[in-house]
């Protein structure tokens, strides 16, 4: 199925950057009693904050232009004052960020769960279709750039809207003929920024993308390590790797590089606003329509209304960036989940495990079909080999067997009830399953072992670790049964791991068994041992087995030859032989004998 994985982030296309915040904001509705509180701090933090300014213009009037006749306490007052508006405004503040980055974590928290209970809910073909590595992404790297943007930027935005309202206010009551300084410049200032927000919009859309697709690599690369240095293709992967890392980078430095002009550009703008009220203001004050303390005052308040809009300006690069990986998130989170079951879907209980498939015609792209028009009939208990050449379609009839994906034409039968019309869960309950890539998670042996069986006593897992030969393996470890494995097992060889892994699946009281190359890394002598094992614990079960070594399936009660999508052949091993058809080839090319 590999070869059906694109890279994400190449067809994606932004969605509406309304629709997303106002998706966020729905995070945040949420949670009304927190960001009520929120709003009250940053209310009453910028007020007193505010205040500061109009109190320094008091005291610089009560010192006066006249030497020796300075109002001392008056000016006491209003510094004293100060100091209690700016220390409460800083308190006001730490309890705002405390209260914003707990917010933020219990936003974080439900859409980072939201994402995984997708990624458990999402049908088998967008794993085929997504690079894991991308995925990882999503989940890690764009949600925390979502966290940094609701617990800092969002704060910032707030507090920014607040002071320079508040600010504007107080520059009118002081002088409404300065104010139109502002008529310029903020125009201006607002021009240029919405300019550079569609230029750089997309540049932050493609620098999470192109993330995604760096992880993808790397994950890839670190996955298949031994076969590089098995083939010696280190300076090839260092190549690609290189190409990759590049377009990342230059992917961040786009975006980064124009994010960054925005914050400069609008201060330079600001500060012009500030050149033009020191010249008029001071002719008012030569004039007398202005006190030197009024001025002052104003020059604080105008600092205190440009500057928040320049922080603005700055965060514009960063809000492009959460939105982009925002867009991400919430794509994953809309993907549409494996189909429900049909209403009034039959619950299966007492499985027989007869299975039939009639004219089953499946393509996992509607332009290619993979099996063309398979017939199958498996009785209770019978064991059904499944071989032919690689991709003619083996695997796909198990996937199709589990309901991973549903036929385009023809059914598949369960004890005589379509297994569309059954849950998938009791379906799928009713197999148990070993794969040539093995599993294994972060805790116990006992735990791995007892993963489809929570209540597994220590002697059904001995039991089943005993007839897959690995429990003197086990007892020969520091804590037996309790030691712990890291998720890729690797302090086992990769036969001993595939021998836990059919330990797992024997633990089952599943009626089905599926043995996908299931002993295709232990050696023959032990394969043979587990045969034995196996084929007295897969009695009454209904066994479906794909395998390239003939030699473990001549005991097959039906054996089904696979070529270019069809049922080639089908009969016992003696009955494939004396046909002399593509059975036989393929086992005499297995065991030829050179005469």
């Amino acid at each position: 199925m590999a070869n059906r994985m694109i890279p994400r982030g190449a067809d994606e296309k932004p969605k509406d950057r309304k629709k997303v915040l106002l998706r966020l904001w729905s995070y945040l509705y949420r949670r009304k009693g927190m960001l009520l509180l929120a709003l009250v701090l940053t209310v009453s933090g910028n007020l007193l904050a505010l205040l500061g300014p109009m109190l320094s213009g008091f005291a610089i009037d009560a010192i006066g232009l006249t030497p020796g006749k300075v109002n001392f306490p008056q000016v006491f007052l209003c510094c004293g004052l100060m100091l209690c508006c700016y220390a409460l405004s800083s308190l006001f503040t730490y309890l705002l960020s405390r209260l914003m980055i707990s917010l933020s974590q219990k936003i974080i928290f439900e859409m980072r769960q939201q994402v995984f209970d997708r990624l458990t809910e999402l049908p088998v073909c967008y794993f085929d279709r997504h690079q894991t590595g991308d995925i990882v992404s999503r989940i890690s790297y764009d949600i925390d750039t979502v966290n940094a943007s609701l617990s800092n930027d969002l704060l910032q935005i707030a507090t920014s809207a607040i002071t320079v309202l508040g600010s504007l206010g107080m520059m009118l009551l002081i002088s409404p003929v300065l104010v139109l300084v502002f008529a310029v410049t903020i125009p201006l200032s607002v021009l240029f920024t919405r300019y550079m927000t569609r230029k750089v919009r997309p540049l932050f859309h493609k620098r999470s993308a192109k993330l995604g697709e760096l992880n993808g690599f790397v994950e890839e690369i670190i996955s298949g390590q031994r076969t590089t240095r098995a083939y010696r293709q280190e300076e090839t992967m260092i190549s690609r790797f290189d190409k990759k890392n590049k377009e990342a980078v230059d992917a961040y430095y786009n975006a980064d590089y124009y994010g960054s002009m925005t914050g400069p550009s609008v201060n330079f703008i600001n500060n012009l606003s500030l050149a033009f009220i020191s010249m008029f203001g001071a002719l008012l004050f030569l004039s007398g329509r202005l006190s030197i303390g009024d001025l002052s005052s104003f020059v604080l308040y105008s600092r205190k209304f440009s500057g928040p809009i320049n922080e603005m300006a700055n965060i514009v690069s960063e809000l492009q960036s959460a939105c982009a990986a925002a867009e991400r998130v919430f794509r994953l989170i809309d993907e549409e989940a494996e189909p429900a079951d049909t209403p009034g879907a039959y619950e299966l209980s007492q499985v027989r495990g007869q299975i039939d498939m009639e004219h089953v015609r499946f393509g996992y792209t509607p332009e290619k079909t993979i099996l063309h028009d398979v017939n199958l009939c498996a009785k209770p208990g019978s064991l059904v080999a499944i071989v032919g050449p690689t991709g003619a379609g083996k695997t796909t009839l198990i996937n199709l067997l589990m309901r991973f994906y549903d036929p385009q034409a023809g059914s598949i039968r369960l004890d005589g009830r379509e297994i569309s019309a059954v849950t998938r869960k009791s379906l799928r309950l009713s197999y148990a399953m070993v794969l040539q890539d093995t599993w294994l998670f972060t805790g116990t042996i006992f735990e791995n072992l007892a993963y489809g069986k929570k209540d597994a006593t220590q002697e059904e897992v001995e039991a089943a670790a005993k007839a897959a030969r690995i429990h003197r393996y086990i007892m020969g470890l520091p804590q037996g049964y309790q030691t712990v494995l890291d998720e890729n097992g690797l302090s086992l060889s990769q036969g001993q791991k595939q021998l836990l892994t059919i330990a797992r699946a024997m633990l089952l009281d599943a009626k089905m068994l599926i043995l996908d190359e299931a002993t295709s890394n232990v050696d023959t002598r032990t394969e043979q041992q587990i045969q034995s094992a196996m084929r007295s614990l897969m009695k009454d079960k209904t066994c479906f087995v794909i395998a390239h070594r003939l030699s473990t399936i001549r005991n097959a009660d039906t054996i089904l030859v696979i070529q270019n999508g069809d049922v080639a052949e089908q009969g016992t091993h003696e009955e494939l032989l004396a046909r002399d058809g593509i059975y036989a080839s393929l086992y005499k090319a297995q065991f030829a004998v050179i005469e």
